[in-house]
Order: structure tokens, then sequence, then C-alpha cells
């Protein structure tokens, strides 16, 4: 369930942090967890939504903000797109609930990217229906930002969708 994991989730961030000494350890491991789940959750993911294939990289990113993360999350990010090409997008949580209980980051712990967890999944989930994208925290709360923001960036041409289909 949602508040299991968001009531967890700290302990695992934490445990990782005594596990590595390196934050960028840290990032990669919670990257790599989040992609194994999201490997997983795709097959609840479409079950569950009954949503239709994306016929756009723009439907995507729409349908991970607007179904993906209210189903798994409560949330609702705001969608933008942040290039001429059409294949990089922002996700902007006014709220993340994995932090809801993380007043702010140690001094020591700078470059830890505490929600990289969610990078993974979205970056796995994406891949097991064929879009491969790089999915990265473009600006985070913890770290004294604004918003928090993730980018994800298709890494083909939307071009290359069409003709590889035809």
């Amino acid at each position: 369930s949602r508040e299991l994991f968001v009531l967890t989730y700290g302990a695992l961030v934490a445990q990782l942090c005594k596990d590595y000494e390196k934050d960028e350890d840290v990032n990669t491991c919670l990257d790599r967890m989040g992609y194994g789940i999201g490997v997983r959750l795709i097959d609840d993911f479409l079950a569950r939504s009954a949503v239709r294939k994306c016929r756009s990289y723009s439907e995507t990113a729409g349908m991970i903000a607007q179904v993906a993360f209210k189903m798994y999350l409560g949330v609702t990010p705001s969608v933008s797109c942040s290039s001429a090409a059409g294949n990089e997008f922002s996700l902007i949580l006014d709220k993340n609930p994995l932090v809801d209980f993380v007043e702010e980051l140690p001094a020591e712990r700078a470059s830890l990217c505490y929600c990289n967890l969610l990078c993974g999944v979205i970056r796995g989930a994406l891949e097991m229906v064929h879009l491969a994208a790089e999915v990265t925290f473009l600006q985070d709360r913890l770290k004294g930002d604004a918003v928090t923001e993730i980018g994800i960036t298709f890494l083909r041409k939307a071009e290359d969708r069409k003709h590889k289909r035809n």
C-alpha cells in the first residue's frame, strides 16, 4: 500500500546510507531498485488502469502524471514539455509523499538524490513498453529548490518510432 511504502521508504534510504559511503552509490542503488520495481509494476498498472496505447511522448508523459502517480502515490504532477523536438518533459510535483517525514538532507549527504527510486521506476516501466528514456531529478525541494521536478527524455525521436512500426 501507498502508506506503508511512504512510511518505510525513509528507513530504506537510511540503511543504504549506512551501507554506502558515497552518495553516488546510494543514488545508483535507489535507481536500480526503482528500475526493478518499474519493470514489475507496469503489468499491474496496465491491468488496473485500462489505459489505451499512447500515440505520442506527450500523451505518455501525461499518462505517467495523471494516472500512474495518482494511482500509486496519490499525487498528480503537472507536465511541461521542455524541448522543441517534443521528447523532453518535466513532471513537477507540488507535493512529494516520499518526503513527508523528511525535514532536510544532512549536510554530509548533499549529493544524495533521496527520491531517486522514482526515476528508476519510471525508466523501468517505460522500457517494458519499449520506450527508452533517461529519467533524472532536475530540482528537489529537499535541496532547497522551489519545486520537485523530474525530467524525462525519450531517447528516440518521434519519427523513429513511426518508422519502426511500419
